[in-house]
């Protein structure tokens, strides 16, 4: 079942080292938490809205991230390599009517059940990967351009969309410790039991 603990903290250590020191805060309003299907294509989507913020993951087929990277110069091999990498379509909002919200992608945390911490595969951990594959310049942009920017401000009202990857295999559950800044202070959440998306391959309907 999914779901999530938030809470407030003063910045003075990673926000992925508060979040685990404190596993017994209280948890967050159940009314703050949505999951479900969207119902033209069935896949599932977690999202959290609360402290002045909304965050929400949905589900990508392998396939249809194959396709999208495919149609950007990428070889068969590297564009099987991203999709087969737990990649969901992920939007972060600052829906505060003031103050601004940063973002710091390297301070999020994967948790898998009887494994250590992992960090997301982000932009920069791509651009390894590239150095030895060396895919033309124009698919290293697009695909750039594609993912959840590591850091990012937003003011009010601000929202984007992007790619995160999570490199794990497909149908692999795990927790996010996820966070955020405003004015000084962190705040962080757990969401619970995200599932990565199986490789399927549907017959167009």
């Amino acid at each position: 079942m999914a779901g999530m603990t938030t809470r407030k903290v003063v910045r003075c250590l990673p926000a992925f080292a508060l979040a685990l020191l404190w596993p017994g805060s209280p948890a967050a309003d159940a009314s703050s938490t949505t999951t479900g299907r969207a119902p033209d294509t069935g896949l599932r989507y977690w999202e959290w809205q609360g402290d002045g913020v909304l965050f929400r993951l949905t589900q990508r087929l392998p396939d249809q991230t194959r396709a999208f990277f495919l149609a950007r110069g990428f070889d068969p091999d590297s564009a099987d390599l991203i999709a087969t990498r737990c990649v969901f379509q992920s939007m972060f909002k600052n829906t505060a009517e003031a103050g601004s919200v940063t973002i710091d992608l390297d301070d999020w945390r994967i948790l898998v059940s009887g494994d250590k911490e992992r960090a997301l595969m982000t932009r920069e951990t791509w651009t390894r990967q590239w150095q030895t594959r060396k895919p033309p310049q124009s698919a290293r942009i697009a695909f750039e351009w594609s993912l959840l920017p590591t850091r990012q401000v937003y003011g009010p009202g601000d929202y984007n969309w992007g790619m995160t990857s999570y490199g794990l295999p497909p149908r692999q559950r795990f927790d996010l410790v996820f966070s955020w800044t405003r004015d000084g202070k962190v705040f962080t959440a757990r969401l619970k039991d995200i599932e990565c998306t199986p490789d399927l391959h549907p017959e167009p309907k």
